[in-house]
């Protein structure tokens, strides 16, 4: 058996297809979280809390450049080290937003688990007699008349 064949027996497998498809589509649930979190929640959280921009809370941690902007972008083009902080709570409010829902919607599964009507259970039918079993009961019953 070639490389190549083993390689396909791998990769047709429906484990190796059902991952691939649930990574492509998380990439692109990430992305509409992105634009969630960015362009829905981060707005309602600056107005709140008077108009903070999370991707620009930045420490310098080298010497700036004489004429080099005090931006996150304008720095880091600059080659300056910089703890970029803000982008980190960005991140992690993106995660927790996944995470909840992704919470939610397992637990909206489970609940529809739960009340989904069992199928009534028809009673198994006996399993059919052996056909000598049958043959000495009639010998049997012929006998006691």
């Amino acid at each position: 058996m070639g490389m190549m064949q083993e390689f396909r027996e791998f990769a047709i497998k429906g484990n190796v297809i059902d991952l691939a498809v649930g990574v492509i589509i998380g990439g692109a649930f990430g992305k509409i979280v992105d634009s969630v979190v960015s362009d829905l929640i981060m707005p309602v959280v600056g107005l709140v809390f008077g108009k903070l921009d999370f991707s620009n809370l930045f420490l310098v941690l080298g010497t700036v450049p004489e004429g080099t902007a005090m931006t996150l972008d304008a720095l880091k083009k600059a080659g300056v080290p910089v703890f970029a902080y803000g982008n980190f709570i960005t991140v992690a409010v993106n995660f927790f937003i996944l995470a909840f829902i992704i919470f939610m919607m397992i637990k909206q599964i489970n609940r529809l688990k739960r009340e989904a009507p069992a199928a009534p259970e028809t009673p198994a039918a006996p399993a059919p007699t052996p056909e000598d079993i049958v043959l000495l009961r009639e010998i049997r019953d012929s006998l006691k008349r």
